[in-house]
């Protein structure tokens, strides 16, 4: 065996160790961590270009979650291991090793400190950030987004340079009539491609071969051979309009998907503020139906001394019975409506229904100060109110409102300029019109500048006995040419053609759907708004009237001059006030929310706090 093949062996060798190397050093963690860092490189860059800023972005959430340390601190039922997270879950058969990172940390945030014993108590904010870290849907949607990431990291993919290898062995056993031929074929390659925006795509690769018969007089060869090819369209499929449409629109669709997630982050977080109200609101219905439950109570003695002094008819002590034995009802009704309004907000908020949680009273009553503070003519149930004041008049504008209130045309302009489902909705028309542009460029003939080269030669067992192949440039073979590619049958592309402008016309429709919905949304909020701060200011008298109309008929009654029907009327109208009155600030705060979200400017951050909008933003407008 000469010098060179020995060499060449060596090299064979060492190309071999050195993917087996690689090929062990490439576990599946390593693929997720790469997966991980191009796409949130990606979705960084294409928030700081969409918003003008970026965050931290993971779909990773912490295994220790809220909703496993309640089922395992308050020892809930579950089905099994998947309910309490992926990592409990058996290890299968043939499951890859070290399939991704170590797990994200088990420490829980100072939010999912549960107390010993007690119900876990869920502020406002909590909740927000509750539902950001448990919520089902809001994960959903976040990898969304991260698999749009993806989309575009394989399209940009196409671009790079990439390079490719193999390494084959075999012997031979050729078992011929006259002969036996016996031998050992070791061949090695390299390959490298690069393709271009403009359409140009470049390739070239080296392979080094090795034989060596094993019979006869064991004559051994080296064979290397190297070729390049490179290939420019001229007409049909030239110019990175054309060619680079695929990675844009992969582009395109990240921003549409982070602008989606953005838009449900502050639907959420109205959700969520709206369902939490909701639940109090309900309470508070049942402290009022406790309340009025103890006071028809008390009717029912006091009338039934009454009737025992003969002062009252014995037909009034059953009416107070029967209202005694309704409000009982109406009583357990509320509790159960509460009950089943606070295992739906715990839904929202990703946690199992039968965890032990409440919510802080104490928002309620935040609440009305805000909304007495905002409208500042309201009247407070606890102060003391002018009962014999008119209300009649005009409906006072929007100037006398609260800080949302706004003309309705200002109000449509601020959302038609901040709405990030608009601006979806318009970026795919130009989506569509980019379509035309590429279909239209299908309908063309084709034309390819080609060229190759090639030097060297590569060895088998029939050429064992030739001499080591050399690497001579001078000596290569090298070709140049055209191909036209004439355009006699483009029926795929015609009907794609006529197709790609259905869309467009499709997509500038959707804008004006969108558009009009829009404008819709608005005034119909900016209504709700007069019309939750009105109810509100109403119902403040209307409590305060309600409030006089107990103590005056109860004071009748005590001197004959009423009836027991008149009592019970009075307390009913009290009750129905008070829970309008809570109504009524609920229906405010939410309407406040609801027309930021319309409006498209109210922040939320990842952890679902929200930012609300600054009114003096529109004020010199």
């Amino acid at each position: 065996m000469t010098s060179r093949c020995k060499i060449n062996i060596l090299l064979l060798s060492a190309a071999m160790c050195a993917c087996a190397g690689l090929v062990a050093g490439c576990k599946p963690s390593f693929f997720w961590r790469e997966a991980d860092e191009a796409a949130t490189g990606i979705i960084e860059r294409q928030q700081q270009e969409a918003f003008g800023e970026s965050s931290p972005f993971t779909i990773d959430r912490p295994v220790d979650t809220l909703r496993r340390r309640l089922m395992i601190a308050q020892d809930l039922p579950h089905t099994g291991p998947a309910s309490l997270g992926s990592d409990q879950l058996e290890v299968i058969d043939h499951w890859p090793k070290d399939a991704r990172p170590a797990v994200i940390g088990a420490d829980a945030s100072p939010l999912e400190i549960l107390p010993d014993g007690t119900p876990l108590t869920v502020t406002l904010v909590k909740a927000l950030q509750i539902a950001a870290a448990n919520a089902r849907d809001y994960q959903s949607r976040k990898e969304a987004v991260y698999t749009a990431a993806l989309g575009l990291e394989l399209e940009s993919d196409e671009f790079r340079h990439t390079f490719a290898g193999a390494v084959d062995m075999m012997q031979t056993h050729n078992l011929a009539q006259n002969a036996t031929v016996r031998g050992n074929e070791y061949e090695s390659d390299l390959s490298w491609t690069k393709a271009f925006e403009t359409g140009a795509s470049v390739s070239a690769g080296l392979a080094l071969d090795l034989v060596k018969l094993l019979t006869a007089d064991r004559a051994s060869s080296f064979g290397i051979l190297a070729d390049a090819t490179m290939a420019i369209p001229l007409l049909r499929g030239a110019g990175r309009h054309i060619v680079a449409e695929p990675m844009t629109q992969a582009q395109r669709n990240v921003v549409y998907a982070l602008c989606d997630f953005e838009r449900y982050k502050r639907t959420l977080a109205v959700s969520v503020a709206t369902d939490y109200l909701a639940v109090l609101q309900q309470a508070d219905q049942v402290n009022n139906a406790a309340d009025n439950y103890t006071r028809l109570i008390d009717n029912v003695r006091r009338a039934r001394r009454l009737a025992d002094a003969g002062r009252l008819p014995e037909i009034q002590v059953d009416q107070a019975r029967q209202d005694e034995l309704r409000a009982r009802e109406r009583w357990i009704t509320a509790q159960q409506s509460y009950h089943q309004r606070l295992d739906r907000f715990k839904i929202t908020l990703g946690l199992p229904t039968d965890a032990d949680i409440e919510l802080d009273p104490a928002e309620l009553q935040t609440l009305a100060d805000t909304a007495r503070k905002r409208l500042g003519d309201a009247e407070s149930p606890d102060e003391e109110a002018d009962p014999d004041e008119s209300a009649d008049g005009p409906i006072p504008p929007s100037s006398e409102g609260g800080p949302l209130e706004m003309p309705a045309d200002l109000a449509v302009r601020v959302a038609l300029d901040n709405r990030l489902d608009l601006q979806t909705a318009v970026g795919q028309v130009s989506d569509a019109q980019r379509n035309i542009v590429v279909a239209a460029n299908a309908l063309e003939m084709g034309l390819t500048f080609t060229a190759t080269g090639r030097a060297g030669a590569s060895r088998s067992l029939g050429s064992a006995g030739s001499p080591a192949a050399q690497l001579r440039p001078e000596h290569g073979n090298y070709t140049f040419g055209l191909s036209l590619d004439l355009p006699l049958e483009r029926t795929s592309e015609q009907n794609a053609y006529r197709t790609a402008f259905i869309t467009l016309e499709q997509r500038v429709r959707s804008v004006q759907q969108l558009e009009d919905q829009i404008k819709l949304q608005i005034r119909n909020a900016l209504r709700k708004l007069l019309q939750a701060r009105e109810s509100f200011l109403i119902q403040a008298k209307a409590i305060a009237v309600a409030q006089r109309r107990v103590d005056s008929t109860a004071l009748f009654l005590q001197a004959g001059r009423a009836e027991i029907r008149d009592v019970l009327e009075s307390q009913e109208a009290l009750v129905s006030a008070q829970n309008a009155l809570t109504a009524s600030l609920v229906d405010y705060r939410v309407a406040e929310l609801e027309l930021q979200r319309d409006l498209g400017v109210l922040k939320v951050d990842n952890e679902g706090l929200w930012r609300e909008y600054d009114s003096r933003q529109y004020a010199s407008r």
